[in-house]
């Protein structure tokens, strides 16, 4: 008989895991408050920390530095993110809702991570290669205030048709699943009296309230009716950041640029709009083709489940209860990390049930 993984978290982590958990052979129930629905009829309030459905949804390539110990950490899940992001896209590109598109990116100050990034190293396998990588000469920046530009090939998802996709497959493919909130992953192994749970999986976003180095990134970001052509990032000298995100599939385009430590506000700010729009606009006016203002659809707040020291991913013993597979707290990058985190759950499972610890 198979054994049986409970796994918290109906978010982009969980459905991940959770596909990735049932094609090692194992049984899964997802056990989640929330599940993946279409965008328009998630409620931007009640739901507003079911995180998956508010998220940018993009890959943008964070190159690993000594400065800056959480990207060397966090480069390699991306990269095999990207690996699973391409296979999907080849094997059904017009219902995964994956979008693959060139990103740019234009710094003001840019960091020594940055300014260590020259086309050689780029291409090395150091780092990658990053597929289609280019440092862009100064003739291709939109002001003077832009020092370090580049582009990348990279994908993008439109959240909602991507989540409903992966939901459905895992289903397909045999898992079940149960609407509940819970309190704590302890639940899961007597929730499910019916068959033993060998182990249970939090992907819970912000976890259970007994991390101290969680907290929350409020995001708000604004979605308009124009396609964009590139995933665009620019970071700003002041700190602030402005980028677009298109959603791909008829979904329309977020911009957005705000990070908000510690807000938890969930009513957007009509100033902080015109300022994400203003600036995108001025910085990437090929949006707007013959346009002089873009087309304004929704505004969006998300709450970013951000983690001191990068996100939790790591197997503990809860006494009384059995083994839990952690792997929360990746504040923006959910998407982006996703089945580099999945590959590394599936290990960790497969490493404490003494199955081996590779995939």
């Amino acid at each position: 008989m198979a054994k049986h993984i409970g796994v918290i978290g109906g978010g982009v982590i969980g459905l991940s895991s959770s596909l990735l958990l049932r094609q090692a052979g194992y049984a899964v129930t997802i056990i989640a408050k929330d599940f993946p629905a279409p965008f328009e009829t998630i409620d931007p309030i009640t739901q507003i920390n079911f995180t998956s459905p508010w998220g940018g949804a993009h890959n943008r390539w964070v190159p690993p530095h000594p400065s800056n110990p959480v990207s060397v950490r966090e480069h390699p899940l991306s990269l095999t993110t990207f690996r699973h992001m391409k296979a999907l896209f080849s094997t059904h590109p017009s219902t995964a809702g994956i979008t693959f598109l060139k990103g740019i990116e234009y710094l003001e100050s840019p960091g020594p991570e940055y300014v260590a990034l020259t086309e050689a190293r780029a291409s090395s396998s150091e780092i990658g290669p990053l597929p289609g990588f280019r440092l862009l000469s100064p003739s291709e920046f939109p002001d003077s205030k832009i020092t370090w530009g580049c582009e990348y090939d990279t994908w993008c998802v439109n959240p909602m048709v991507y989540c409903a996709f992966l939901l459905r497959r895992f289903v397909y493919q045999g898992g079940k699943l149960l609407k509940k909130e819970l309190r704590s992953p302890a639940e899961v192994f007597s929730l499910l009296s019916e068959e033993k749970v060998d182990a249970v999986v939090n992907a819970s976003g912000n976890g259970f309230g007994d991390d101290e180095n969680m907290f929350i990134t409020r995001g708000q970001t604004v979605l308009v009716a124009e396609e964009c052509d590139a995933t665009v990032t620019r970071q700003n000298a002041d700190g602030s950041w402005t980028f677009s995100v298109p959603r791909g599939f008829e979904g329309g385009t977020i911009i957005g640029g705000t990070k908000e430590v510690n807000n938890w506000d969930v009513k957007p700010s009509e100033g902080t709009r015109e300022r994400l729009l203003k600036t995108f606009g001025e910085t990437y006016p090929k949006i707007l083709g013959e346009k002089k203002e873009l087309t304004v659809l929704r505004d969006i707040v998300g709450r970013r489940p951000t983690r001191k020291g990068g996100p939790r991913i790591e197997g503990k013993v809860l006494e009384g209860a059995g083994f839990v597979m952690h792997a929360y707290g990746l504040g923006g990058r959910g998407y982006e990390l996703s089945w580099g985190v999945a590959e590394k759950v599936v290990e960790g499972i497969k490493g404490h049930l003494g199955e081996g610890a590779k995939l």
